[in-house]
């Protein structure tokens, strides 16, 4: 297994360009430690094949929207998505075919035979026995044909409609139509409603689990489609196209409605890659590029399936637990069981560390405020929360229920645009405010907050979190939430709902950095005073972890905060344009990226602060969008002993990982650190599963 990948290129003065590549080779880079997992022969096999398709998945939004990006900047400029692309290209190209090339031959020469050994078995049509062609025969002829819809291209027949990464086939013909004519090229849908992976039944699979492509079922009787035709080359082929959303939020009076309008374009934007299959015929694919104005170098032949997603549908297809993580069932947090949810915040603040413990508590806060008549008011923001929520649910009922709720739902949160329609008009449909936040920015922020009447006078209780209120991802994603009563905190959190719904500048806050306002300038004052210290004799400190570390503020503040002998440690999960271990420059600095069973996603910035042991959680990575174009919040953890948690948990088990940390070099280099040979394996995530979770 290779134990070393490249990061982005070395950070230094970067022109505008160099940044924005740096930025997406840096995704390349985190693709390729993902896929490392799935070559990894210690993690269950059909786990191995799951990074495999998260690979794939990122891969998707890389080009959908990052390489679109600079594609639409380029045509906005110059009037040609390309010209002046061509220098990033140059960067990112080789790296984007040798990572997907990497990826099918991960599938076919390992994973595939692997699975073969356990008894499950992904055939082709030349693999498949007289019995099983037989039924596959049936199946096309049942299930699939009556749904296709084969276009032969001609006057009265152009090319259709291609849907942002639907599986299409492109097929050359000879001979003549029905109508004497000869028309030779034809394009067929796959039908979106049929699985993409197929099982053939036991009696005919000798006791194996035996499945099927939809894509091999519709080759192997290709032929059958064209009767009177000779079926002359084919090829499976799947479009990318821009789906990044676009509005002039300036110039739209509703925005909600303009969105609604774009949603029905996404997936009709200009192609951004093709992707055919490995034997596809040059001339044919040459015909594809041409008709979505694609250039070559965005053309990728692939091994296998073009949607390699599409195979997680085979991991719900075994039920075989070896070949799986060990179940985990969350905690729920002890404390708040069987007690008065508003008595247990107001005694002392409540962390909740997921997925290790259930998010369960958060709903129930939600829940008991949207039936507690002492409850006049909620506030909420919304960055992600699904199709289906229980808060937003929670919500709606506090609204029927007459409190004053309001929500700050944020539409233009990436590929969850109509999810958050749909809540947003619920919501004003039962009488709740709903703003969408500030024009320019998007409102990352994660806190909710309960407003009482308790003794003639008003309580306030708040919950602020590092990641999203999205019931699927709290599951797998690791993030921290606090419940907190402290009123000097609840009641800034109420003037920073104020603030976004008057538009109105916060005045300054004791506890809360709010950006793009303030929490730029605090973090580089947090980093300098560290520097200070150090330079003053005395002993400085930050450990930190994020997704990601772009900004160059912050990276210079860093390099001299190392420079005057802080000790630095950083846990950068995805993109990293700092270089550690730089002579003369960052030689106190260390970076390590963990890539493990749970997305790595909580914020945490810590300052040692002359042994006053500073601790702040947040919605907003060390990024320029986090800092200076979204509306995010960073918050102290108060309670000393709340304080030692976040330590304990959230940042001193990963420094000490030796299986699923990768470390960064000056070099640019990632390389996956190993236990020494005095040193038993430790992995920070399958401790906390033990220490904090059930």
């Amino acid at each position: 297994m290779n134990q070393s990948v490249p990061a982005e290129q070395p950070y230094g003065k970067p022109t505008a360009d160099a940044r924005l590549l740096n930025r997406e080779l840096s995704q390349i880079a985190f693709n390729r430690r993902v896929l490392a997992q799935a070559e990894d022969p210690s993690i269950p096999l059909l786990e191995r094949l799951r990074y495999l398709c998260i690979v794939s998945s990122n891969l998707d939004e890389f080009f959908e929207v990052r390489i679109a990006s600079l594609m639409a900047r380029n045509r906005h400029q110059t009037g040609s998505k390309y010209t002046g692309f061509k220098k990033d290209l140059e960067g990112m190209s080789p790296e984007c075919h040798a990572l997907v090339k990497r990826q099918y031959a991960v599938l076919n020469e390992t994973i595939l035979p692997a699975l073969a050994d356990e008894g499950v078995l992904l055939l082709r049509h030349h693999e498949r026995s007289d019995a099983q062609r037989a039924w596959v025969k049936d199946y096309f002829e049942r299930e699939v044909r009556p749904l296709l819809t084969p276009i032969v291209l001609d006057p009265s027949h152009p090319f259709p409609q291609i849907v942002n990464k639907s599986l299409n086939f492109v097929v050359e013909l000879a001979g003549k139509d029905a109508f004497g004519r000869s028309s030779s090229i034809a394009v067929m849908k796959a039908p979106r409603v049929l699985p993409r992976i197929i099982r053939l039944p036991d009696e005919i699979s000798d006791g194996k689990i035996v499945l099927c492509l939809l894509s091999s079922i519709i080759h192997a009787h290709i032929a059958d489609i064209f009767p009177g035709r000779e079926v002359m080359a084919y090829s499976q082929f799947r479009v990318t196209r821009d789906s990044d959303l676009w509005v002039d939020e300036e110039e739209v009076k509703n925005l909600r409605q303009a969105l609604k309008g774009e949603l029905q374009t996404r997936q009709f934007g200009f192609g951004v890659r093709l992707e055919v299959a490995k034997n596809c015929p040059e001339h044919l694919a040459q015909l594809l590029l041409t008709q979505f104005n694609i250039e070559p170098d965005f053309l990728y032949p692939v091994d296998g399936p073009v949607n390699l997603v599409r195979l997680n549908e085979l991991i719900d297809y075994v039920a075989k637990p070896p070949l799986r993580f060990d179940p985990f069932i969350q905690k729920y947090a002890l404390q708040i069981q069987e007690h008065d949810i508003f008595d247990l915040i107001a005694q002392k603040d409540i962390l909740l560390h997921h997925p290790f413990e259930s998010f369960q508590p958060v709903v129930d806060f939600m829940y008991t405020a949207a039936y507690d008549p002492h409850v006049v008011a909620i506030k909420q923001t919304i960055y992600r929360t699904g199709m289906n929520s229980e808060l937003m649910e929670a919500l709606i009922a506090a609204a029927k229920n007459g409190k004053e709720v309001t929500v700050i739902v944020e539409l233009m949160a990436r590929f969850d645009e109509e999810a958050n329609i749909n809540w947003a008009d619920r919501l004003e449909q039962v009488g709740a405010q709903v703003l969408y936040g500030v024009v320019g920015l998007k409102t990352h922020a994660k806190m909710a907050l309960v407003i009482r009447r308790e003794e003639k006078q008003l309580r306030f209780y708040a919950h602020l979190g590092t990641g999203n209120y999205h019931p699927t991802t709290t599951k797998f994603y690791t993030d921290f939430g606090l419940l907190t009563a402290n009123y000097e905190l609840a009641r800034e959190v109420n003037e920073v709902f104020i603030n976004l719904t008057s538009l109105t500048k916060p005045k300054k806050l004791n506890h809360l950095w709010i950006a793009p306002f303030d929490l730029q300038k605090e973090l580089v004052k947090a980093i300098k005073n560290e520097a200070n210290i150090a330079s003053a004799g005395g002993s400085g400190k930050i450990i930190a972890k994020m997704n990601g570390l772009l900004d160059e503020s912050v990276i210079e503040a860093l390099y001299e905060a190392s420079q005057a002998g802080v000790k630095i440690d950083l846990i950068v999960r995805g993109a990293c344009a700092l270089r550690p271990g730089v002579a003369g420059l960052s030689e106190n600095i260390r970076v390590i990226s963990i890539v493990g069973r749970f997305l790595e996603h909580s914020r945490i910035f810590y300052f040692q602060n002359q042994e006053k042991h500073e601790v702040y959680l947040a919605s907003a990575d060390w990024m320029n969008r986090n800092l200076f174009r979204r509306i995010e919040i960073v918050f102290p953890v108060l309670d000393k002993d709340l304080k030692k948690r976040v330590m304990q948990e959230g940042l001193m088990p990963y420094l000490k990982d030796n299986q699923f940390a990768w470390e960064l070099n000056a070099d640019g280099q990632y390389h996956r650190k190993q236990p020494r040979s005095n040193q038993n394996g430790y992995s920070a995530q399958l401790e906390l599963m033990h220490k904090v979770g059930g």
